[in-house]
């Protein structure tokens, strides 16, 4: 089994994770780049290097030490609009730590690399002392997705189905302390 490191990432790790994360959201969601779902994939320095309460972690493979998967955690909550006002309500900004970017190349899922980022990104959020919840979305779209996430957590609000859209977003809360 090839054992691949996961840290923090730091500013010469940006390049390389900006690359997963942009790969992932062409591929994997087809919407390509959207300035307003994607900012921080352009500017993840500012986003998650920059904020103490924030973080980014990157996992290389041993081989050649390339960027291979992403996990990132912030303080700010969902914010309705676009998320429902009930999701927005319940995870307010400053004490919840959002899940995101947890994306891992193709060609090294199955590997236990996303729930090992998770975990690290759940003991950050303990740490931090001042969270009281963590939250995340996810689109059941992408293959593995939604079971993944079920198996961590429980879905509070799904958006498939709803009138008047095309929506098919959900969302998890994740608990502390696991």
């Amino acid at each position: 089994m090839r054992e691949y490191s996961i840290r923090t990432a730091g500013p010469h790790d940006l390049e390389g994770a900006r690359a997963v994360m942009l790969d992932t959201v062409y591929r994997d969601f087809g919407t390509g780049y959207v300035p307003r779902w994607h900012a921080d994939i352009i500017d993840p320095a500012a986003a998650y290097l920059a904020p103490a309460r924030h973080t980014l972690l990157i996992a290389l493979d041993p081989g050649d030490r390339t960027v291979v998967a992403t996990a990132a955690l912030d303080s700010r909550g969902p914010l309705h609009p676009p998320n429902p006002p009930a999701v927005a309500e319940r995870f307010p900004s400053g004490e919840t730590a959002q899940l995101r970017r947890v994306y891992v190349r193709p060609e090294h899922r199955r590997r236990g690399l996303a729930r090992r980022l998770v975990d690290e990104l759940l003991a950050f959020a303990d740490a931090d002392g001042g969270y009281r919840s963590v939250y995340l979305h996810t689109d059941p779209a992408v293959p593995g997705a939604e079971a993944f996430w079920r198996s961590l957590g429980k879905v509070v609000h799904d958006e498939r189905g709803e009138p008047g859209g095309d929506n098919r977003t959900v969302h998890f809360e994740i608990p502390m302390g696991r």
